[in-house]
C-alpha cells in the first residue's frame, strides 16, 4: 500500500526524480569473509482490492540499478513481486551498486514514475535505518493512458539521490518513529450473528439465554494488524484494550482500518468496518497537532441486521460498498506519540501490541474533559411522506409500506438485540453508574420512560395504483402519511453544526462559478460578495469549532487574497484557485467525530426490504441559527431509493425503485415545536389518540391545493446511447411528474431525435400555498428509452428538471416566459447517455379554469426561435475501410446528409473496391436553423449500400453533435492591403535569417579565439564523423521540437485542416464506462467536411480569381483521383516493449503493411530487446487512396511456433499528403547538398517556396539583397529561412511540418487501449509523377568502437592488516588487487600476491588489461553474450562503462579476505591524487562536489584512489589506497603497440622493488629462521651476548685476582 501511494502521487506529478519505494527483504549481516544475495521486494494490492476499478490495468517494472547497498563484496539480486507473481532478475556478482536495466513483470494492474529510487529496509529491523537504494521504472497504465516517458540521451550519475526520493507530497526524507494508540472501549448495538434456533438450543443444553455474537475488534494500519481480545456472548461488549502501532511519522498510510468482527470456529465473519482518515483529525500547519480522535462514537454501517447463513451483502460489512444499514457504535480514541530517536524502545521489536487502558469513566478526571460534550440529550426525528411515484412494477403488486430508522430506533424487524445481562450492569458500584451516565445510549428502558411518546417508524401498507407499464404510485393524495421516532445520543450537535455551515460556504462557491451567465465582470462583483458576506459571517460562528479554528487564519487570508485579486483579465486563473479553495472546504466539512447515526428510508413489502435511501443525519439536523442547520431539515426533498448492495449497480440498479417526496426534521426532543414549520401550508394534524395533544401527528390531512398545468416542451435529445445493433436506437422519452406520466413520439433510427412535441399535463394537483410552491417546485423526472419491436423498451438514461413556474395572479410575458430552451445533461447509470434540450412550465390554474391559460400555439414560434438560413456545403471525398454488413463486402455505398429534416445525397460510389472516392465533390442544401449557435440540431451522416432489388442496407452512422466548428468566417480586413503585409512578412523572415547568420559567425569566431588562447581545452566536432544519430542526439539533448514525444496528428490536428475524418458507428454501445468501447463499434470512416454560412456571403469570395462556383467554398483544394506515391518509412528504434517471452525480454523485428504490399524484416531481429535500435528504411509504392492505411507493426521471433505481435500502430497517409502543413517531407532546418544532413525532398526550397506562393496567391517570390550582400547565400538558403517562418504570413500562412522522428505508441487488439510500447519513426511520402528523391538517408545504428583499457596498479598504501603472523602474531596482510569492467564479471584479473605486508604498502607493478566495445553518443559499453548454454543467439546488454577495483587479503586454508573496493565510472570520476598523503575518504564522500574527467577524454591518468568498505554502524571507512595508471587506446592503436598482461611481454613492466620479508615460511625455512632471528630478535641478542660477555669478564677479572691480596 505504501507503495502505491507514492507512485500515484509521481504519476500526478510526472517528473524524471529518484524514486523511494519501501520494501522489504530477506538480508544477511554484513561479513567480510563471505558473499552473499539480498532481496529487494516491492509490493502493491493485488487487482480484488480495488473494488472501485473495473479497468484492466498494465503494471511494468524496470529495474535498472542500485546502489549504496550494504556491504561491498555481495551478489544482490532483486525481487518484484506483484501481487501473487514474483520475478526476479539477473544475480550481479561482487558489487554494491550492481546494474540490471531489466524488465522484471508486466501484468494487468497499475502505477507510473519515471526513473526513481527505492529505499530498502530491514524486514525484521525497520528501525535499522536505509539499506540502499534501488532506481527502477514502473508504469502503470490503463486503456488510453500515456506514458510521458522523458528522452535522455545518456546516463549520469549525478543525480542527487537523497533530495529526490520518490515520497508522498508532504513526507519529508527523514521520518521520525511514533506510536499510534488506538483505543477500544466498548461497543454497542451489534446485530445477531447466529439463528434463533441456535439460541434455542444454547438454552436448553446451558440453561442460559445467552447473546448471540462473540465480538472482538480488528485494528489495521499501514500492513500491520492487531486485534483485542474476544468478548463472549455480549451485545455491548467492553474491552477497554488499546493497539499500538510503531510506524514512522508522517505514515504513507492515510488510513487505520477499524473492524468489528465476530469469532467463530470455522471463519471469523465481519460485522462492521470504518475507516479513521489521519488527515481529518490532524493539521500539518504551524498551529497543528498530531492526530487526535475522541472517545468518540463512530458508527458503522453495512448489511441489513436480519441474519441469513448466505449474506448476499457481505461485502458491505468489510467497508466495500455503501452500507445500507446501522450495524453498531464504537466508542475509540486515536493518539500519537512521536518517539525519540535515541530511545532504546525503536530498537526493540516493532510488533503490534495490544494493552489494557483503564475504564472510561476516567476520562472525566482529565483536565479538557467536559461534561456537556458526554450529555445524553434526547432526539426526536419526524418524516411525513407527501408523495410516493415511480414504484417499480414488480413490487407493486403487493401492499408497500415505508420505514424510517435512525441507529437502532425505528428498526423494528432486525434492529434492538435485547442483551442479557443488562440487569446485571445496573446492579454494579457507583463507578459504573457514573459510566453508564457517560456512555449509556439505546437502552430499552430508557425507552420506555417517556410514555407519552411512542414512535412510529413506518407508514401503513397501502396497495400502488398504476400510473403507466412501467411504474405505480401510492394514492397520498390529500392524506399524508407521517413518521416520529425518539432517540437518545450524546450531544455532539456543534461538530455537525460546523460541518454544516462549512457545506453551506461551499455551497455558495459552487453556485457562483457554475452560473450559466458567467461573465468576468460578475464573476468579479460575485466572488467579491462571496467573502464579504458569507466567509467572515460564517467563519465568526465556526469559532467554536477547535479544528477549524486551527485553519480559519489561513484560509480567511485565502479569501481575502482571491477578491482582492480577481481582476476583468484574471478571471480564470483565479477561478482554479477558488476550485482548490472549495476543496478544502470540502475536505473540512466532513466531521469524523459525530455520534448521531445517519437516517435509513427503507421501502417495505411482505415484511421485507426492498429498496433504501441513506441520508446523513447533519443534512436535517435542526438549529435555531439558520447557517447551522442542515441543507434538507424542514424542507421537501426528492428522494430516489436504490436497490441495496450489488443489486443497485448496472443495469438493475438504473430502474429507479421509488421516488419520494419527504419532509424530515431532526432535533432536540425539548425543541420540537418547530418541527412542522417547513411543512407546506394548509394542513390539519390527525394524532394516533384524541386525548394526546401533545403528540406529534400520524398523518397530515391537506385542504388546500393548487391546481396547475404541466407544459413540457420536448424539443431534442442528442448524443444518445445507441442501444440497437444498427448503432443506432428509436428513442422516445416518459416524462413524470406527480403522479402522473406522458410520452413523446417515437422517432426511429436515430442518436439525436427531434420530437418538436408539447406534451401537456392538466389537473396536477399540489398541496400547499401557492407562493412556496413558487419558491421550491417539484422536479421533473425525465427518462429515454428505445423502442424495439419485439420486447420491452430499453432504458437509454435520465435527467432531472425543475419547471418554471406561473401563478394565476402574475402576467404571461418576459423575461421569464416563454421559458427558455436550456440543456439538461442525461446519466445512464454514472455515466452521461446524452443531453437534452427542453422547457418545463408550470401554469397555476385560476378560478376561469384552463380557458385563463396562455393559447398553446406551435412549438417554434410558442418558444420565440429566431430562425436564420444557412446553406450547408458538404465536400464528399470518399469512404475508407468499411467492413463487411451481414457477411457480404460493401460494394456501391452512398453517403446521406441530414439536419433539421432537410438533407443531400452524395454520388453514388459505383466500385469501392476499384475507387472509394466520390466522382461529384461538393453539394450543398439549405436549411433553416435557429440564430443561438447552442440551438442547432446535429448533423447526421449515414452510409447505405445500395444493393440489387432497390434494397438499402445501412453500413454505419456519425452524428455531428455541434457545427460551430463548420461555420464559415470571413477573413479579418483590418489590413486594407493582403499583398502589402504578405510581403513585409517574407521580408521580416529574410531580416531573421541574415540575422541569425551574423550571430553564429560571431559564436564560431569566438569559439576560435577561445581555442587560440588555450582556454577551451575542447576540441571543434569534426563533422566528417558526425552522422544522422549525432544530430538525433543532439536534438534530444537541446529539447528541440524536432524528436516529437506523440503522433504527428496531434502536433497538427489530425491534419484536419480542410479534410476531415468521420468515424461510422454501427452497433450497440457498451456500458462498461464513459468511454464504452466505441473502437469496437467502428464500421469504416468518411473523408469529407462541412461549410456552413450565414446569407448573404460576401461578394469578394466570388470575385476572387479562378473562383469555381462548382466547389463552393471549398475552392483549391486537389482533385481526388488516384494517385501513385512512393512511401519511405523510417524506423529509429522502439523503447518499453511489452515482454513476450517467459525471461522478460522480446526478440522484436519490424513488419510494414501498406494495402497490399507487406515487409517484413524478420531476419533482423534483435535479440532479447525491449528498447532495440532498429535503424531501417523501407520503400513501398503505393496508390492513394486505395492504399492509404500504413501499418507498422513490432511482431516477436519465436524458433517454434508463429511469432507473437507485440503491438502495432497505424497510421493515415492521406491525410497528411494532401494536408497544407506539407508533411510528405520535413523541412530541415538548414540546406546542405551533400553529408548527413542532405537535404531529402526532391523539390529545393525556392520551388516550395515558389509553390505554395501560387498555391496561396501571393506575388512572389521576389529575392533581392534586402540591405546586405551574401556571397555565400543563396536563393535557397533564402527560400529555406522563409519556409521555416511560413507560419507568420497572413492569411495563409501555417506552420510546415519540419524534419522530426513522431513517437507513435503500440497497441495490441487483445489488450485494448493499453500501450505496448513506443516507436520511433518517421514517413516521407514522394509522389510518382515528380522527379525521383535521392537515395534513403542512413540511419543504420552506430557499430561501437573497440577499445582497450590498460589498468597498472603500481603500489598499494595503508592496507588495513586483517590476518596474525603465524610465529609471531604479528598483524599483516598478503595483498593483492582485482579489477574488472562492470558487466565483465568473468573477465576478473588479479595481480600477485604482495605477502607479509607489515605496514599495508603492497608493490605490484601489474597491468590488466580489458578490451570493450563502446558506444561514445550513448556512454555505454556493449556486451554481447549468451545468456546460458541454452540460448539460440547472444544477447546484447548496454551498461555504463565503470572499473571496478577490490583489495584482497590473500589465505591458502580458507577464502580470501575482502578488504575494500572502488567504482570508477570512466566518463566521470574524481581526478586521482598526487601522493598517498592526500588520498582521502573525502575523494569518495564529496564525489559530486570534485571536478571529475573522463577517461575518453583524457586517455591517461594515473593517480592514488581510496579503497572504502562499511562498518559494523554502516559508517563508510577507509580501508586502503592504490596507486593506479589507466590508459585508454583504441583497437587499432592496441594493434599497432600491444602489450602484455601482468609483466609479460610485450612491453613487460620492471619487477617491484620489494622487502625481503615478502616470501612463503614453509617455502623457504631456514630463510624464516634467519629472518626471525636477524630482523626481530637482533637486538635482544645483541643485548644478551653483551650481557654474557660483561658477566664473563666480571668472572674472569675476579678469578684472575692475585690470592695475596685476600689475606693481609
Amino acid at each position: 500500500q505504501r507503495l502505491l501511494s507514492s507512485a500515484i502521487v509521481f504519476l500526478q506529478q510526472g517528473q524524471e526524480i529518484w524514486l523511494e519505494l519501501l520494501a522489504a527483504g530477506s538480508w544477511m549481516e554484513p561479513n567480510t569473509n563471505r558473499q552473499f544475495r539480498k532481496q529487494a521486494i516491492l509490493k502493491t494490492r493485488s487487482p480484488k482490492d480495488l473494488q472501485s476499478d473495473n479497468l484492466s490495468r498494465q503494471i511494468s517494472i524496470t529495474v535498472i540499478e542500485a546502489r549504496q547497498l550494504i556491504g561491498l563484496n555481495m551478489d544482490p539480486v532483486v525481487c518484484v513481486e506483484v501481487g501473487d507473481d514474483k520475478k526476479y532478475t539477473s544475480m550481479k556478482e561482487s558489487t554494491n551498486c550492481p546494474y540490471y536495466n531489466e524488465v522484471r513483470t508486466r501484468l494487468f494492474f497499475h502505477l507510473s514514475c519515471f526513473m526513481k529510487k527505492c529505499d530498502l529496509t530491514h524486514p525484521h529491523k525497520p528501525s535499522s535505518g536505509c539499506k540502499g537504494y534501488v532506481k527502477c521504472d514502473i508504469a502503470v497504465v490503463g486503456k488510453g493512458d500515456n506514458i510521458k516517458t522523458p528522452h535522455k540521451a545518456n546516463e549520469t550519475d549525478e543525480d542527487d539521490i537523497e533530495g529526490n526520493l520518490l515520497l508522498p507530497e508532504g513526507i519529508p526524507a527523514e521520518r521520525q518513529w511514533a506510536r499510534f494508540y488506538v483505543k477500544i472501549h466498548r461497543a454497542e448495538g451489534l446485530p445477531k450473528m447466529n439463528t434463533s434456533i441456535m439460541a434455542n438450543v444454547k438454552k436448553a443444553f446451558i440453561g442460559e439465554n445467552r447473546d448471540l455474537v462473540d465480538p472482538y475488534v480488528q485494528v489495521q494500519f499501514s500492513g500491520q494488524k492487531g486485534k483485542t481480545s474476544v468478548q463472549k456472548s455480549s451485545y455491548e461488549p467492553i474491552w477497554n484494550e488499546q493497539v499500538i502501532f510503531t510506524e514512522l511519522f508522517p505514515p504513507l498510510c492515510k488510513r487505520i482500518k477499524v473492524q468489528i468482527r465476530d469469532s467463530d470456529k470455522v471463519n471469523d465473519v465481519a460485522i462492521g468496518t470504518h475507516f479513521i482518515d489521519l488527515r481529518k483529525i490532524s493539521n500539518d500547519g504551524d498551529k497543528g497537532f498530531l492526530p487526535t480522535l475522541g472517545p468518540a462514537w463512530v458508527n458503522m454501517y453495512g448489511s441489513t441486521r436480519q441474519y441469513t447463513l448466505m449474506d448476499e451483502h457481505q461485502d458491505l460489512n468489510d467497508g466495500l460498498g455503501e452500507g445500507v444499514s446501522f450495524r453498531a457504535r464504537l466508542l475509540i480514541s486515536v493518539a500519537v506519540e512521536i518517539l525519540d530517536t535515541t530511545s532504546p524502545e525503536i530498537i526493540c521489536s516493532t510488533d503490534v501490541q495490544v494493552e489494557p487502558v483503564s475504564n472510561i469513566s476516567e476520562v472525566k478526571r482529565l483536565p479538557w474533559f467536559s461534561v456537556d460534550t458526554w450529555k445524553m440529550e434526547e432526539f426526536f426525528l419526524f418524516g411525513s411522506f407527501l408523495e410516493a411515484t415511480m414504484i417499480d412494477r414488480k413490487i407493486g403488486d403487493k401492499p408497500i409500506s415505508f420505514e424510517i430508522t435512525i441507529g437502532n430506533y425505528g428498526n423494528h424487524i432486525d434492529g434492538v438485540s435485547k442483551s442479557s445481562s443488562v440487569k446485571k450492569k445496573k446492579k454494579e458500584g457507583e463507578n459504573q453508574e457514573e459510566e453508564n451516565e457517560l456512555i449509556q445510549n439505546s437502552s430499552e428502558d430508557e425507552a420506555d420512560e417517556d410514555a407519552d411518546l411512542t414512535s412510529v417508524s413506518s407508514t401503513p401498507p397501502m396497495k400502488p395504483f398504476i400510473t403507466d407499464r412501467n411504474y405505480f404510485h401510492l394514492p397520498y393524495f390529500e392524506k399524508k402519511p407521517c413518521v416520529y421516532i425518539k432517540s437518545w445520543w450524546q450531544d455532539q450537535r456543534r461538530r455537525l453544526y460546523n460541518s454544516n455551515m462549512m457545506d453551506k460556504i461551499a455551497d455558495k462557491l459552487v453556485i457562483l462559478m457554475h452560473l450559466q451567465d458567467r461573465t468576468e465582470f460578475s464573476v468579479c462583483i460575485r466572488l467579491k460578495m462571496w467573502e464579504k458576506n458569507y466567509i467572515k459571517r460564517s467563519f465568526f460562528i465556526i469559532k467554536h469549532c477547535y479544528h477549524v479554528l486551527l485553519l480559519q487564519d489561513s484560509m480567511g487570508q485565502q479569501a481575502k487574497q482571491i477578491r482582492t485579486q480577481v481582476k476583468k483579465n484574471t478571471v480564470k486563473e483565479k477561478l482554479k484557485l477558488a476550485q482548490n479553495f472549495l476543496q478544502r472546504i470540502r475536505f473540512l466539512a466532513d466531521e469524523p467525530q459525530h455520534s448521531i447515526p445517519d437516517v435509513f428510508i427503507w421501502m417495505m413489502s411482505n415484511n421485507k426490504r426492498i429498496a433504501y435511501a441513506r441520508i446523513p443525519s447533519k443534512d436535517i439536523l435542526y438549529s435555531v441559527v439558520d447557517e447551522e442547520t442542515g441543507k434538507d431539515c424542514g424542507k421537501v426533498k426528492a428522494v430516489f431509493l436504490k436497490l441495496p448492495g450489488k443489486k443497485g449497480f448496472g443495469p438493475a440498479g438504473w430502474t429507479v425503485q421509488a421516488k419520494l417526496e419527504l419532509y424530515l426534521w431532526l432535533g432536540l426532543n425539548k425543541s420540537r415545536k418547530d418541527f412542522l414549520h417547513g411543512l407546506p401550508n394548509g394542513f390539519e394534524e390527525i394524532r394516533a389518540t384524541k386525548m394526546g395533544h401533545g403528540l406529534p401527528p400520524v398523518t397530515l390531512v391537506y385542504d388546500m391545493k393548487q391546481v396547475f398545468q404541466l407544459r413540457a416542451h420536448m424539443y431534442q435529445a442528442r448524443s444518445l446511447f445507441a442501444a440497437d445493433s444498427s448503432g443506432l436506437s428509436d428513442p422516445f422519452a416518459r416524462v413524470f411528474f406527480s403522479s402522473q406520466s406522458q410520452v413523446t413520439e417515437v422517432l426511429n433510427e436515430t442518436l439525436c431525435p427531434t420530437w418538436d412535441q408539447l406534451l401537456v399535463f392538466d389537473d396536477v394537483e399540489l398541496f400547499g400555498e401557492a407562493t412556496e410552491l413558487r419558491d421550491d417546485p417539484p422536479i421533473i423526472v425525465v427518462e429515454f428509452y428505445d423502442q424495439d419491436t419485439v420486447g420491452k423498451a430499453e432504458f437509454i438514461g435520465r435527467t432531472f428538471a425543475k419547471p418554471t413556474i406561473k401563478m394565476r395572479d402574475e402576467p404571461y410575458g418576459p423575461p421569464r416566459f416563454p421559458p427558455q430552451l436550456e440543456y439538461y445533461q442525461i446519466y445512464r447509470g454514472n455515466s452521461i447517455a446524452g443531453e437534452l434540450l427542453a422547457a418545463f412550465e408550470l401554469l397555476q390554474v385560476g378560478q376561469g379554469g384552463r380557458a385563463d391559460l396562455p393559447p398553446l400555439e406551435g412549438f417554434t414560434g410558442y418558444l420565440r426561435l429566431t430562425l436564420l438560413f444557412f446553406p450547408i456545403q458538404v465536400l464528399f471525398w470518399g469512404l475508407r475501410d468499411l467492413k463487411r454488413i451481414n457477411l457480404a463486402q460493401v460494394d456501391r455505398p452512398r453517403v446521406d446528409i441530414e439536419c433539421a429534416g432537410r438533407g443531400v445525397q452524395s454520388a453514388l460510389i459505383q466500385n469501392y473496391k476499384k475507387n472509394p472516392n466520390f466522382s461529384t465533390l461538393v453539394k450543398w442544401f439549405e436549411v433553416d436553423l435557429p440564430e443561438n449557435e447552442l440551438l442547432h440540431p446535429p448533423l447526421n451522416i449515414r452510409v447505405v449500400d445500395c444493393r440489387a432489388f432497390g434494397r438499402y442496407i445501412l453500413v454505419g452512422s456519425h452524428a455531428v453533435s455541434t457545427l460551430r466548428h463548420y461555420i464559415y468566417s470571413p477573413p479579418d480586413k483590418s489590413c486594407n492591403n493582403w499583398a502589402t503585409q504578405q510581403q513585409s512578412g517574407i521580408n521580416s523572415c529574410l531580416c531573421d535569417f541574415f540575422k541569425n547568420e551574423d550571430e553564429s559567425d560571431k559564436e564560431k569566431k569566438k569559439k576560435k579565439k577561445k581555442k587560440k588562447g588555450g582556454v577551451e581545452e575542447e576540441e571543434e566536432t569534426d563533422e566528417r564523423v558526425l552522422d544522422w544519430w549525432s544530430k538525433y542526439f543532439a536534438s534530444i539533448e537541446t529539447l528541440k521540437e524536432v524528436v516529437y514525444n506523440r503522433e504527428l496528428e496531434s502536433e497538427y490536428g489530425n491534419f484536419e485542416d480542410w479534410l476531415h475524418t468521420f468515424n461510422l458507428y454501427r452497433g450497440k454501445a457498451g456500458d462498461d464506462d464513459e468511454h464504452a468501447l466505441d473502437d469496437d463499434r467502428i464500421v469504416g470512416r468518411f473523408k469529407g467536411s462541412l461549410c456552413m454560412y450565414k446569407v448573404p456571403l460576401s461578394q469578394e469570395i466570388t470575385r476572387e480569381a479562378g473562383y469555381d462556383p462548382n466547389m463552393g467554398m471549398f475552392q483549391s483544394i486537389p482533385h481526388n483521383d488516384p494517385i501513385h506515391v512512393l512511401v519511405r518509412v523510417y524506423v529509429v528504434r522502439a523503447t518499453d516493449l511489452h515482454p513476450a517471452d517467459i525471461n522478460g525480454k522480446a526478440d522484436p523485428y519490424v513488419v510494414i503493411k501498406l494495402g497490399k504490399s507487406e515487409v517484413k524484416d524478420k531476419e533482423n531481429y534483435i535479440s532479447k530487446q525491449l528498447n532495440p535500435v532498429f535503424g531501417k528504411s523501407f520503400d513501398i509504392e503505393a496508390t492513394f487512396p486505395m492504399e492509404s492505411m500504413l501499418t507498422v507493426s513490432v511482431y516477436d521471433w519465436d524458433l517454434v511456433g508463429t511469432d507473437d505481435l507485440i503491438g502495432e500502430t497505424k497510421i493515415d497517409l492521406e491525410n497528411r499528403f494532401y494536408s497544407k502543413f506539407r508533411a510528405t517531407c520535413g523541412i530541415a532546418s538548414n540546406y546542405s547538398m551533400h553529408g548527413y544532413n542532405i537535404w531529402r525532398d526532391p523539390m529545393k526550397p525556392s520551388q516550395i517556396l515558389a509553390k505554395l506562393c501560387k498555391e496561396g496567391k501571393i506575388d512572389g517570390p521576389h529575392y533581392g539583397p534586402g540591405g546586405k550582400v551574401k556571397v555565400k547565400q543563396t536563393e535557397e538558403h533564402l527560400a529555406l529561412s522563409v519556409l521555416n517562418h511560413w507560419e507568420e504570413i497572413p492569411r495563409v500562412g501555417c506552420k510546415l511540418v519540419p524534419e522530426h522522428v513522431e513517437t507513435r505508441p503500440l497497441l495490441n487488439l487483445d489488450k485494448p487501449g493499453i500501450e505496448q510500447g513506443r516507436l520511433e519513426m518517421w514517413v516521407d511520402m514522394f509522389p510518382m509523377d515528380m522527379p525521383a528523391p535521392g537515395p534513403a538517408i542512413d540511419i543504420s545504428p552506430r557499430k561501437p568502437k573497440s577499445f582497450e583499457l590498460r589498468v597498472i596498479i603500481w603500489n598499494t598504501d595503508d592496507v588495513i592488516l586483517e590476518d596474525d603472523a603465524f610465529l609471531t602474531g604479528e598483524k599483516m596482510s598478503d595483498i593483492y588487487v582485482r579489477g574488472w569492467l562492470k558487466g565483465q564479471q568473468e573477465d576478473k584479473q588479479d595481480t600477485d600476491v604482495h605477502y607479509h605486508s607489515l605496514t599495508g604498502e603492497g608493490n605490484f607493478n601489474w597491468r590488466f588489461v580489458f578490451p570493450f566495445d563502446y558506444l561514445v553518443a550513448e556512454e555505454k559499453i556493449v556486451i554481447s553474450k549468451k545468456e546460458s548454454m541454452f540460448s539460440w543467439d547472444e544477447t546484447e546488454y548496454k551498461i555504463p562503462p565503470r572499473l571496478t577495483m577490490q583489495v584482497w587479503d590473500a589465505d591458502h586454508f580458507s577464502a580470501d579476505d575482502f578488504l575494500g573496493a572502488i567504482e570508477l565510472d570512466l566518463n566521470r570520476f574524481p581526478r586521482g591524487a598526487k601522493t598517498a598523503k592526500q588520498c582521502n575518504l573525502d575523494m569518495i564522500r564529496n564525489e559530486q562536489e570534485l571536478p571529475t574527467i573522463s577517461i575518453f577524454k583524457q586517455k591517461r591518468v594515473k593517480g592514488w584512489w581510496p579503497f572504502v568498505a562499511r562498518d559494523e554502524n554502516d559508517e563508510m571507512e577507509l580501508t586502503g589506497k592504490v596507486e593506479a595508471e589507466l590508459h585508454l587506446v583504441t583497437a587499432e592503436e592496441a594493434e599497432k603497440s600491444p602489450v602484455g598482461l601482468g609483466r609479460n611481454e610485450p612491453d613487460p613492466l620492471e619487477k617491484p622493488n620489494r622487502p625481503d620479508t615478502t616470501f612463503l615460511w614453509f617455502l623457504s625455512p631456514l630463510k624464516a629462521i634467519r629472518y626471525l632471528v636477524c630482523n626481530r630478535y637482533k637486538w635482544l641478542i645483541i643485548k644478551i651476548v653483551l650481557a654474557l660477555l660483561l658477566l664473563i669478564m666480571i668472572g674472569l677479572f675476579l678469578y684472575s685476582m692475585p690470592a695475596s691480596g685476600l689475606h693481609p
